[in-house]
């Protein structure tokens, strides 16, 4: 069984403040180039977005936040470009998990890790034991992660292990074996800079998820602007199905 209530099977709770927030983190580049600036450089300023945003997290009660750092298709940007972001990675699991585990957050790598070298692999199973037992806030960073590639690996994963399912299966069966099983599905989802789609992103957990976009680029996207999309989301009539007057009626 799944241990979060599927929204498609059941009727959630839905939280003034988001249980969870996922963010498509966009724009870092076109910061840069704004301010006449390598790309890189906005790759640098968007892991201090990071840490406030986190900081910004906990202080509201948010339980569990899902940025989207690299996606599967990212790997077709320049060969410089994809080398410097895994080596940002690589520098933010050196210096800032024993920040995280000192707030007692709990960090989790989600995405296919086959193509990361064994150092950067190492350093993430290193960082997702060290803070395992962490309660205040879980911080999973997507990486090399894709929504379609989600849905075939737990399908593969589901069948390795209960072969009898091959000929039927219902969600309750896959869902233990999805990325984000630990998690409850997303209350809110942002992206950052200006596009509005989802691009791949927990294509299976984002059924019901309320969808905010804005223009803001990541680097300068801050506190007040995660509170103004928190404000949208606290605006919006969440019925899973349901019309507005049995909403009012049940008074959820």
């Amino acid at each position: 069984m799944a241990l979060f209530q599927s929204s498609t099977c059941d009727i959630p709770i839905a939280p003034q403040v988001p249980r969870h927030i996922a963010i498509i983190m966009d724009g870092n580049g076109r910061w840069a180039k704004q301010r006449f600036m390598p790309r890189v450089v906005g790759h640098k300023r968007g892991v201090e977005t990071v840490r406030e945003v986190v900081t910004a997290c906990r202080s509201l009660g948010v339980e569990y936040l899902t940025l989207f750092a690299f996606s599967s298709e990212n790997w077709r940007r320049p060969a410089d470009e994809v080398t410097f972001l895994m080596d940002l990675f690589l520098k933010m699991l050196e210096h800032e998990v024993s920040k995280l585990h000192e707030n007692n957050i709990r960090l989790k790598i989600i995405g296919d890790r086959s193509r990361f070298d064994d150092n950067l692999q190492r350093h993430i199973a290193e960082a997702e034991q060290l803070t395992q037992h962490n309660s205040n806030l879980t911080l999973t960073v997507a990486a090399n992660y894709g929504g379609r590639w989600d849905i075939l690996q737990a399908t593969h994963a589901m069948l390795r292990n209960r072969p009898e399912l091959a000929s039927s299966f219902t969600e309750e069966d896959l869902a233990p074996y999805l990325s984000m099983h630990y998690a409850p599905e997303p209350d809110l989802f942002i992206r950052t800079g200006g596009e509005e789609r989802i691009s791949n992103f927990l294509l299976w957990q984002l059924a019901y998820t309320e969808l905010y976009f804005t223009d803001t680029l990541w680097p300068a996207f801050d506190a007040a602007a995660l509170n103004l999309a928190i404000q949208s989301y606290q605006a919006r009539e969440r019925r899973f199905g349901r019309t507005s007057d049995q909403l009012h009626m049940n008074g959820r």
